[in-house]
């Protein structure tokens, strides 16, 4: 045995999820311990199949993911030679659950469960001081969600095949009621009947111009005055006529306002989704390279924030000493509470982790903005600003309401100013409508009660009551907290998903259903009601709490469930009512016969159909939008099966290339060569192209034109020169804001150089 592999033998393996994450650990870890990923999940159900024995306790057939292969056969030779092996999994039941796919899959019977809320040193050698066996109670509330979520999926789906005639659609159990939720709130749109209201508002001073400030009409008589048209308006305004306007009454008022509670996973995706307009699958992504680490120059890979799926405000008392000792050096004493702030999480909370926060206070996003991407600084600077904020004093504000007395009518103005910035200073919540409250009024100029004002106009207004506004992704996960569905790893999986799935579209920020989500939602929730029902699935969700907590057994949650969902399935089966979607009037014309074209939706997605099929059987393909799709153009290439010309042709994901001969059919999709030979098969060209399947899809990669007879591929841009170290192709990194960097496509190379100004300026 060399001294090599001694030295190895001697080392404790932490097996951790993501690459990024053993980047930050080896930072600080030093050469104690080998740290590896396992790339996530490494087991899962069987994805062409059920894999569940319900007739046997709901027990599931595990099997080891395809990708995890070669993962597996690493971390199995470095156990092997471990001295002792800790998995370090997200702390939550994801992470639980992974721990323990990993020790059976690698036949670990010594391995010890270690976990840390931040990625630093010393939550780090806390964890490694107390490990513990695997949480067997977390465990089964994963893996009960898991199958609950299987049964639904693949006994639901096809029956939705059959009864709506296309085998695209399928069911998800917490998705369905995110769906149901859009549906139902533009019904609410759709009946709802605005009625007409008037206003009236004089514009008025004490002295000049200057000073003029609104007041609004209040009361008649001393009784609250409602205007329903223009004559009752009008009345009112003649009445008005001459009248003297003199300040009846002046109150001042100090109002405190206090700061918000650092971020839980919903709160940060509704004010990413706000501030920043981030969806909050982005928001995710984000927070997770900020959590796992980011490289900050010669400090090397830091972990940024907390963990970031958690629904507890809790703030450790180590994190909260440190804040306060940076806001009294920055903005002194008057800007610390007397104590340190705690604030309440809501009912149902499971209260494992702390809130989302900076994992150092002191390291600003200023500080490290040079070593951040965009979209990473700016979501680092909301962490850090509402965490400082959330630790700061209450502002106090002064609120001046006058009331205006004219004849018979009452006016009232509010208005406020800033007397102590408090919190403010910092940050300031965002909102979902863009009504100001009084506390956000601009100040009045000083009036005294019996002072006579000047009247400059009278404004009347025609109002109509608005109906409840679409859900944006903000409001939509605000609603599921609420209601109580899902939980924080969960929101950004639901809202993404029904969008992928053509249930709902997200048009302007805001969901709109397509007839798919409603016609499904409606077949759902008559067949099977407690599938769709919020408080049926809020109650799934406070049952797989309880499976964690030991206070429920999984397998009583799971045939709770099953048995009635098992018959309402077999009766709907034999039923012979099927999904019906409706088609959606359009203004386009038939380019054939002149009717109206219909927007349908069939089993291959929309498109535009004449109104009068079956005599006209014309139809049209559409973009995603619903608008007629772009003819053919024509193109320089020509087809590599028959030599007919090839078109340039919408599809579902964009353009193609489509040979013109119908004999053929072939088809390509749009490439652009960068002008560099294959480094694998030495013929072909490397062209850009767009991933079309899986997780991946949208996203470009770079590989070899002569696909598939040669599979070489890139996911970084290559830039036609060789490393001179090892001879492959050097490509494009970016690593970090605004710096990119030439390195070796060989993942066992390390070469690097500096990147030319012009890569630089493109990144920027």
């Amino acid at each position: 045995m060399s001294k090599q592999e001694k030295a190895e033998m001697a080392k404790a393996l932490i097996i951790v999820e993501s690459p990024a994450k053993t980047k930050t650990l080896k930072n600080f870890l030093g050469d104690e311990f080998r740290v590896e990923a396992s790339m996530g999940h490494v087991r899962d159900l069987p994805e062409k199949e059920f894999g569940v024995d319900v007739q046997n306790g709901f027990t599931p057939t595990y099997i080891t993911l395809p990708e995890r292969q070669e993962v597996l056969k690493k971390l199995k030779e470095a156990a092997e030679k471990a001295s002792e092996v800790y998995l370090a999994s997200d702390p939550d039941r994801e992470g639980e659950a992974i721990a323990w796919h990993l020790k059976e899959a690698l036949n670990l019977h010594h391995a010890r469960r270690i976990e840390f809320n931040e990625i630093t040193r010393q939550a780090v050698q806390q964890a490694l001081q107390h490990p513990r066996d695997i949480d067997m109670n977390r465990v089964h509330a994963q893996q009960a969600r898991r199958i609950l979520d299987r049964i639904v999926g693949y006994r639901l789906s096809p029956l939705l095949w059959k009864k709506a005639n296309r085998n695209t659609l399928s069911a998800g159990r917490v998705q369905s009621v995110a769906v149901r939720l859009v549906v139902e709130r533009e019904r609410e749109i759709e009946a709802f009947v605005p009625e007409e209201y008037w206003t009236i508002t004089a514009r008025l001073t004490p002295d000049t111009e200057a000073n003029a400030f609104d007041a609004t009409l209040r009361l008649r008589d001393g009784e609250k005055l409602e205007l329903h048209n223009e004559q009752e308006a009008n009345a009112v305004l003649q009445e008005l006529e001459g009248a003297q306007y003199v300040v009846q009454k002046v109150k001042r008022t100090e109002r405190k306002r206090n700061p918000s509670p650092p971020f839980i996973t919903s709160t940060l995706q509704q004010e990413a989704a706000r501030k920043l307009g981030f969806s909050a699958k982005r928001t995710m992504q984000v927070a997770q390279q900020l959590y796992e680490g980011v490289e900050l120059g010669a400090q090397g890979s830091v972990g940024l924030i907390t963990y970031m799926r958690t629904d507890s405000t809790r703030i450790a008392a180590e994190a909260q000493a440190q804040a306060r000792e940076y806001i009294g050096k920055q903005f002194g004493d008057r800007y610390l509470p007397e104590k340190p702030p705690q604030y309440r999480s809501r009912g149902g909370a499971q209260d494992a982790h702390e809130a989302i926060r900076p994992t150092s206070v002191t390291r600003t996003p200023e500080s490290v903005k040079a070593y951040l991407s965009k979209e990473q600084y700016e979501l680092y600077r909301l962490i850090w600003q509402r965490f400082v904020a959330s630790q700061m004093s209450a502002a106090v504000l002064d609120v001046v309401t006058v009331d205006i007395q004219a004849g018979r009518y009452t006016f009232r103005a509010t208005g406020s100013s800033v007397k102590f910035d408090g919190f403010m200073r910092v940050y300031v919540e965002g909102k979902d409508n863009g009504e100001l409250s009084d506390e956000e009024r601009p100040p009045l100029p000083p009036m005294m009660e019996g002072q006579v004002l000047t009247l400059l106009h009278l404004l009347p207004e025609q109002h109509f009551t608005e109906p409840p506004p679409r859900y944006t992704e903000a409001t939509l996960v605000k609603a599921l907290e609420e209601k109580g569905i899902g939980r924080p790893s969960t929101y950004a999986t639901i809202l993404s998903t029904i969008v992928e799935r053509g249930y709902v579209e997200l048009k302007e920020k805001r969901f709109y259903p397509t007839q798919l989500g409603i016609a499904v939602t409606d077949y759902l929730v008559k067949h099977f009601p407690d599938i769709l029902d919020v408080q049926f699935t809020a109650g799934v969700e406070q049952q797989l709490d309880d499976i964690e907590e030991g206070k429920q057994g999984w397998t009583e949650v799971l045939h709770a469930f099953y048995e009635p969902f098992a018959q309402r399935l077999a009766e709907t089966e034999k039923s012979n009512e099927f999904v019906r979607i409706e088609p959606k009037e359009t203004d386009y014309t038939c380019p054939n016969c002149g009717a109206k074209m219909l927007l349908r939706e069939g089993r291959y997605g929309k498109f535009l159909g004449c109104s009068r099929y079956p005599e006209c059987k014309t139809i049209v393909k559409v973009t995603r939008s619903g608008e007629p799709a772009p003819p053919d153009r024509p193109s320089d290439e020509v087809c590599e099966q028959c030599g007919s010309p090839m078109v340039i042709r919408w599809g579902k994901y964009g353009e193609y290339l489509a040979c013109t001969n119908p004999q053929c059919g072939a088809r390509k999709p749009m490439e652009k060569s960068l002008g560099i030979t294959c480094p694998q098969c030495k013929q072909g060209q490397i062209v850009e192209r767009k991933a079309r399947k899986g997780k991946m899809r949208g996203k470009v990669f770079y590989g070899c034109n002569r696909y598939p007879e040669c599979d070489f591929t890139l996911w970084d841009k290559p830039v036609g020169r060789t490393c001179p170290k090892c001879g492959s192709l050097l490509v494009e990194k970016q690593s970090g804001r605004k710096q990119v960097i030439i390195a070796c496509s060989n993942k066992e190379c390390d070469y690097r150089e500096e990147a030319s100004t012009e890569a630089k300026a493109m990144a920027s």
